[in-house]
Formats: structure tokens, sequence, C-alpha cells
């Protein structure tokens, strides 16, 4: 059962920033200085979190208006 298409909208970029915080509060390789939102470095992790997600939710806008055409 999947979930619904306003839940993913809320999930995806929610458990994707998830991830980057807990790798950054887990992992002792992590670089200090990316944990700050005022780093360069912070930007520089979040930004392969973000093409994803965009894809994502680029596919599924697509999809939608694919499915909405044709019903």
């Amino acid at each position: 059962v999947l979930p619904s298409l306003p839940t993913l909208t809320v999930l995806v970029p929610f458990l994707s920033l998830a991830g980057l915080f807990y790798s950054a509060s887990v992992d002792e390789n992590f670089p200090q200085d990316c944990t700050s939102t005022n780093s360069l470095c912070f930007y520089s992790l979040l930004l392969p979190v973000t093409i994803p997600v965009y894809v994502f939710f680029h596919l599924w806008t697509w999809m939608g208006i694919k499915l909405f055409r044709h019903n």
C-alpha cells in the first residue's frame, strides 16, 4: 500500500533532511563545520539531497497532469 501523494509530499523532504542531520550527529567522520546553516559546506551537502527530491516531485507532478488529462 503506497501512501497518498500529499503524504509523500511532506514525508520525502523531511526524511531526506532527517537523514542528513542524523548523519551529522552520529557519524564521527562528518565534517564538524557542516552542521551550521551559515556554512557553505552545509549547502554542498544539502544539494545532493535536494536534487533527487526535486526530480521525484517533478515526475509526480507530470504524472498527475498526464492522469488528469486522460480521465
